[in-house]
């Protein structure tokens, strides 16, 4: 079984069930009334992953059965083996959705028609995605598939309006951390000028005070002898 029986119903439901909020459509799964022909509704099994011939044989043999009851286990339909009416709408909303999410993602140049049928439009467009995403191709859109669809479509939707919520803060450019002052080597003290000794003034020479000259001593004019 390829969706998680036996598990939680909380994971059950989170596992099983493809949002519709990724497609821009206002419809449910109960919304369209779609009421399949026996051959039909074989194929929308078949190619969500279930193991079902695809024929118009009526939906009462063994295999139709239980393929049946394992879609309703699946998505908590109530389990009775028969595709009622509640058990095709759901069908259908389930390829409605896959159908929308493919027209996201491959942007085909004629869009799927979104028709709820599995046809042959449908299951090109799923092995085009299948090979989009490196997946083996085989036409069916089982869980796995379904669920990397769902992210690709959200992606794909949100890429052109997505608003950033805030404006991303710059890149904070690192808080310059204070750069330690370099231990400052002590200045060397300038090399103190030897104090100059004062020249020692030259022991000046002691000016010979001029020897009074002798009083000259008055030499006697001698008395001019008188003439005789």
């Amino acid at each position: 079984m390829w969706c998680g029986f036996g598990k939680s119903s909380a994971s059950i439901v989170t596992a099983c069930l493809i949002t519709a909020s990724v497609v821009s459509s206002t419809s449910s799964f109960a919304v369209a009334q779609r009421s399949y022909t026996p051959q039909q509704f074989r194929a929308v099994l078949h190619g969500l992953g279930y193991k079902i011939t695809v024929n118009n044989s009526p939906l009462t043999d063994k295999e139709a059965i239980q393929a049946i009851r394992e879609f309703q286990r699946g998505y908590k339909l109530g389990v009775d083996g028969i595709a009622g009416p509640k058990t095709q709408n759901w069908a259908a909303g389930i390829i409605q959705i896959l159908q929308a999410n493919l027209n996201v993602v491959l942007k085909p140049k004629t869009p799927l028609p979104r028709d709820q049928f599995y046809g042959p439009q449908t299951e090109a467009a799923v092995k085009e995605a299948q090979k989009k995403f490196q997946l083996q191709e085989t036409g069916i859109a089982d869980l796995a598939f379904r669920q990397k669809l769902n992210a690709e479509a959200k992606s794909a939707l949100g890429k052109p309006t997505a608003t950033p919520t805030s404006k991303p803060s710059p890149t904070p450019s690192p808080t310059p951390t204070s750069k330690p002052s370099p231990t400052s080597s002590p200045s060397p003290s300038a090399t103190p000028s030897a104090t100059p000794s004062a020249t020692p003034s030259a022991t000046p020479t002691a000016t010979p005070t001029t020897s009074p000259s002798p009083t000259p001593t008055a030499t006697p004019t001698s008395s001019p002898s008188p003439t005789p």
